[in-house]
């Protein structure tokens, strides 16, 4: 008998929410179908509209809230319900730290198998606000004017930002800097459907004692009026020590592309991590919120428990900051990274720090780990924290083969972690416990840091 959807488009029904979904959506059913409804609160009855339906889930928005959740509260930023950066403003500070624990919880339960295994909870932000180091937000042309900012949520429409409370103030003076010099100097802006124009998006980062970098991404080889954008910037921006531009010129959304040229001023700014200065380039990965990241590096060098006489080894080490973390208290760290500039970065940075017992490889560690198992490596400690995909079967494998006594797995996506540990419990290595930490208030992120233990220790 074929399933019957008890929900039409553009219908009106009441519904009870009782979770929050993975991008922070709330989650109820009618007639016990799943419908996904935005900005709903877990324990919120709201009577929703239907926008789309599909075979075994709807979604919708909300029409009007019945019964409102104690944990709502009123966003802070005017354009909220337009922009897509932030999905969580709408709900109190302390309910999204419970919040983001129950989607680890979530994950390590249905799909990790590993009902009994205990997460802590979340670690939350000294302040949820303008703590993002890094900005990068297109640009675009509307009714004549230029403008710059998030995508509105599931969409390429840009939302025109001038205040964006989760960024660090120097990123708004950047975005606002730009969009009157682009105006002034007439520059012509990307357009996306028809691959014409040169400005696609704009980068700023934010450094140490409020120093600016600014990277402007382009679809063409040269950039217009190229000395007098620079003149006006610097004008502009008394903090800017770096101004960049990155060609871009695939008709992809990838942000940034592989060439990029300084126009003036450093090449790299300077940040630190506890005692350590890191040298970032336009391209080098770097955690976004500086104070968090602190944060999440100690508790690995906590779960990693090195006494001084290990090898660690650190797989997508990325530019190396929790590599150096690692060598502080390690024999010997290797990271392994595919990406050469974060590699050559890393290396720079571990002299700059005078590490000397930290060795850096080029390479995919699908290929890299067997290969230094082949070579006789092994290691005592090995710590990974890998894209939003998680780690291949090979990799978890070949951890596995070493037989190091504790594996610390920092993860992005709680899903892909679950899995994980899964798959590692059958190779014989048990998850402990995990760490939620809130690297990114008032949106739907969370990082995770699990400690996972050899079995027959």
């Amino acid at each position: 008998m074929k399933h019957q959807v008890p929900v039409e488009k553009g219908k009106s029904y009441e519904i009870e929410i009782k979770t929050l979904g993975t991008s922070a959506e709330g989650v109820g059913r009618y007639k016990d179908f799943t419908v996904f409804v935005p900005y709903a609160l877990p324990g919120e009855k709201v009577l929703a509209v239907i926008d789309e339906v599909k075979n075994t889930y709807a979604r919708a928005h909300i029409k009007t809230i019945l019964t409102k959740s104690p944990d709502r509260v009123e966003p802070t930023c005017a354009i909220y319900d337009q922009c897509g950066g932030c999905q969580l403003q709408h709900l109190d500070y302390m309910a999204q730290l419970k919040a983001k624990r129950q989607q680890v919880v979530d994950a390590v339960t249905r799909i990790g198998k590993q009902p009994d295994l205990f997460v802590e909870p979340t670690i939350g932000a000294a302040t949820p606000w303008n703590y993002r180091n890094k900005m990068q937000f297109p640009i675009g042309r509307q009714k004549g004017q230029t403008i710059i900012g998030c995508f509105a949520q599931g969409s390429h429409e840009i939302i025109d930002t001038r205040d964006c409370h989760i960024q660090r103030e120097g990123n708004n003076d950047v975005v606002n800097a730009v969009r009157e010099i682009v105006t002034k100097l007439n520059i012509p802006v990307y357009n996306e459907d028809k691959h014409n124009g040169v400005l696609r998006h704009v980068v700023g980062r934010v450094g140490k004692n409020g120093d600016i970098m600014v990277v402007i991404v382009t679809a063409a080889k040269t950039l217009p009026r190229e000395k007098e954008f620079v003149k006006m910037l610097r004008a502009k921006l008394p903090k800017v020590v770096s101004v960049q531009q990155n060609i871009q010129t695939y008709h992809n959304n990838v942000i940034m592309g592989r060439d990029t040229k300084l126009l003036w001023g450093k090449s790299t700014i300077l940040d630190s991590i506890g005692r350590l200065n890191f040298h970032i380039s336009p391209r080098s990965f770097f955690q976004v919120n500086t104070d968090q990241a602190e944060v999440l590096y100690n508790k690995a060098l906590e779960y990693a428990d090195l006494s001084g006489s290990e090898t660690v080894i650190d797989a997508y080490c990325g530019t190396g900051t929790i590599t150096l973390f690692l060598a502080q208290k390690a024999r010997k760290v290797i990271g392994i990274e595919i990406v050469k500039p974060a590699i050559l970065d890393a290396q720079k940075n571990a002299r700059d720090n005078n590490v000397r017992n930290a060795d850096f490889l080029v390479g995919d560690a699908t290929i890299v780990m067997p290969r230094l198992y082949k070579q006789g490596v092994r290691a005592d400690v090995v710590v990974v924290d890998p894209p939003r995909a998680g780690c291949t079967p090979t990799v978890l494998e070949t951890f596995a083969q070493m037989k190091p006594e504790r594996i610390v797995y920092v993860s992005c996506n709680p899903a892909s972690l679950a899995r994980d540990i899964a798959i590692l419990d059958k190779l014989g290595y048990k998850a402990k416990k995990v760490q939620p930490v809130d690297m990114f208030p008032n949106t739907s992120h969370v990082e995770s840091i699990a400690l996972i233990v050899r079995s027959d220790t």
